[in-house]
């Protein structure tokens, strides 16, 4: 058991976990949709509009230079945080939904032509996968999917083989957010860069839970959203290669992307400004500046151990439970568990866990190609964030053995 991590103060910070649900203490086992946020979070967006309140840009006033200050100074941590090379790669999204259609629609009108090809694996969320396919499908072009092993491990060599002159991105998460699985993506992006083929790389699950270096990684393309990292919903960001960014076409028109606009034509605006169309949401990036602050604070490493930590015991435990099978058993994967009990499905499962004050997921988790691949129609999925006990696991435990005497 990982004991140096100070849990207790943890705890402390996250008002929301210190509630009752259904008389049972509140278990948030439900992190890989949506982190819960530290006082520290909450605070600096409350600060926001009590203090600093007013659009960015543009204005000479106070108040606008202030907040434009503060804006700015978070791209600029964001930066450090995820290490890329200037703060012209990094922009500022509603969250990694948009940030993927908006690599996905930008690149498809400036490269993709019929016949194209487009390589994505069958593990990918929704957001990284209907994006491309529906592009592939309005440009002629091909979305080829590569599979899985029976660990919910990424076929590497599989990939590999579909790579061809024809192949134009290579689109991927970094950690699945059903099997937990850490694809090798610094191998993957060095084998695509062999062939001049570029990488986008789905960070929504991997950024809360690993160190992410863009450079040592090499992608050209990360995304990840504020909400899943402890910081605000409807905040994320788009990191880009400069050189990437200056070639794709704006996705939006509007606000702060425009440079001149006359009768006949516009020009637009330089980077990150290019891609950040209208008012931007300034207090999601005042949230999520407190949210980068409260992380580098615990430090991603210890972060990572702890949390490790956690998914080796609640494995442990779970394992125990006759009829439990796990999907996604890598030795390479975050702290989430996704299984099933037997024949019971999971929303029956997931129900009589709710009414003991335990939250988890259940169903296809945005990832319905997987199932199909997997022939189930869903899991029960419990994800650990830092803030979760070993008591937790042992209550969970206990409440999926309840849940399997009942169903069965």
């Amino acid at each position: 058991m990982f004991l140096s991590f100070p849990i207790d103060r943890v705890r402390a910070d996250f008002p929301i976990l210190h509630q009752q649900v259904y008389k049972r203490p509140l278990v948030y086992f439900d992190n890989a949709a949506s982190t819960q946020k530290p006082v520290q979070v909450i605070d600096a967006i409350r600060r926001y509009y009590e203090q600093d309140n007013c659009n960015i840009h543009r204005g000479v006033h106070y108040l606008s230079v202030k907040a434009t200050e503060a804006f700015e100074e978070t791209r600029k941590e964001i930066r450090e945080f995820i290490n890329a090379r200037d703060t012209r790669e990094i922009i500022f999204t509603k969250g990694t939904t948009e940030s993927l259609n908006l690599v996905a629609s930008s690149f498809g009108k400036r490269y993709i032509r019929p016949g194209d090809e487009v390589i994505a694996t069958i593990m990918e969320h929704h957001s990284n996968f209907v994006p491309w396919q529906q592009m592939c499908l309005e440009c002629g072009a091909t979305l080829r999917v590569a599979g899985i092993d029976d660990r919910g491990m990424l076929n590497v060599g599989e990939l590999f083989g579909m790579i061809s002159e024809k192949t134009r991105m290579i689109t991927l998460t970094h950690v699945s957010n059903v099997l937990g699985t850490i694809n090798p993506v610094k191998e993957i992006i060095a084998e695509a860069h062999k062939h001049g083929i570029p990488v986008l790389i789905d960070g929504a699950q991997g950024i809360s839970h690993l160190p992410v270096d863009v450079q040592d990684m090499d992608c050209d393309f990360y995304c990840f959203s504020g909400h899943k990292m402890y910081g605000p919903m409807g905040i994320g960001v788009l990191y880009g290669k400069e050189k990437c960014l200056e070639e794709l076409p704006p996705y939006q028109m509007g606000g702060e992307m425009i440079k001149e606009v006359y009768v006949d034509h516009t020009t637009f605006n330089e980077l990150p400004f290019k891609f950040e169309a209208g008012t931007p949401n300034v207090e999601g990036v005042a949230g999520l500046r407190a949210a980068l602050h409260y992380l580098n604070e615990l430090g991603m490493d210890n972060i990572m151990d702890y949390e490790a930590s956690l998914l080796k015991y609640a494995t442990e435990k779970l394992a125990g439970i006759e009829g439990v099978r796990f999907y996604g058993t890598s030795d390479w994967k975050a702290s989430l568990i996704s299984f099933l009990i037997g024949k019971i499905h999971p929303y029956d499962v997931g129900m009589i866990i709710d009414k003991m004050g335990i939250a988890v997921r259940t169903g296809h988790h945005c990832a319905m190609p997987l199932m199909d691949y997997l022939h189930i129609p869903g899991t029960v999925r419990a994800s650990f964030a830092f803030y979760n006990t070993m008591e937790e696991i042992d209550w969970m435990a206990l409440a999926v053995a309840k849940a399997k005497k009942m169903l069965e």
